[in-house]
C-alpha cells in the first residue's frame, strides 16, 4: 500500500499495490502492520456497507462525539463517489478545512479518517457501493452531522442533483458544531 498523506493530519489517501498477472491482480487493502508504523487504526470495531441506487446520493457529514468517534477507512467498491472529510479537531491546525479524494472501484483507493474528522460522500454513478471499515462501534446517543450545504466550509459537490436525507438536511453549519460540546479527538 502507498499512503499519502492529505492536507488535514492524519487523514490518508491510501492506494493499493496490485500485484498483476493474466488472471487479474492481488493487493491488500489494510495491514496492522503497515497502519501501526504510521500510528494509524490497528483494529477496527465494525464493518458497514453503504449502497447508493442513484448518482448524485449525499450523505453526510456525520462524526460521533466523544468518547465514541470514529477512524474509518473508506473504499468504493463498486461505481465511485466524490469523498469529504472535514477537520472538527478543536486543537488542529486544519480546524474547519476540508479535504476530499474521488474514490472508485476502478482506482481502487482508500481514505483513512483520523477520529475528530466528519466525514460524507456524494456518488457519481448508479449503483454505487461503498465499504467502511470503522474503529468504534455506532452510537446512535452520539450521532452527529454538519450540514453538507454549510456555507462557510463551501464544499464543491460535483453533482447538481443531489438526493439528501432530511436527517442530513436540517444537521446544523459547522458554526452551530463549534459552539458545542467538543469534538476534540482522542488518539486513534
Amino acid at each position: 500500500m502507498i499512503f499519502h498523506e492529505t492536507s488535514l493530519p492524519g487523514a490518508f489517501v491510501i492506494e493499493p499495490e496490485r500485484n498483476m498477472d493474466e488472471r487479474g491482480y492481488f493487493a491488500r487493502t489494510w495491514c496492522a502492520n503497515e497502519f501501526a508504523a504510521l500510528g494509524l487504526c490497528k483494529r477496527w470495531e465494525q464493518c458497514s456497507i453503504s449502497f447508493n441506487k442513484k448518482r448524485g446520493t449525499l450523505r453526510g457529514l456525520h462524526y460521533q462525539e466523544a468518547p465514541h468517534q470514529e477512524a474509518k477507512l473508506v473504499r468504493c467498491t463498486r461505481g465511485g463517489i466524490y469523498d469529504v472529510t472535514v477537520d472538527i479537531r478543536r486543537e488542529s491546525p486544519t480546524f474547519g478545512t476540508w479535504v476530499a479524494v474521488e474514490l472508485t472501484a476502478e482506482n481502487g483507493k482508500q481514505l483513512f479518517i483520523p477520529k475528530g474528522c466528519a466525514h460524507g460522500f456524494q456518488t457519481m454513478l448508479d449503483d454505487t457501493e461503498v465499504h467502511y471499515q470503522i474503529s468504534e462501534c455506532y452510537c446512535p446517543e452520539a450521532a452527529r452531522g454538519i450540514r453538507w450545504d454549510d456555507p462557510r466550509l463551501t464544499i464543491p459537490w460535483p453533482i447538481r442533483q443531489r438526493i439528501v436525507s432530511r436527517r442530513d438536511s436540517a444537521f446544523p453549519d459547522f458554526d452551530g458544531i463549534a459552539r458545542l460540546s467538543s469534538p476534540t479527538a482522542v488518539p486513534t
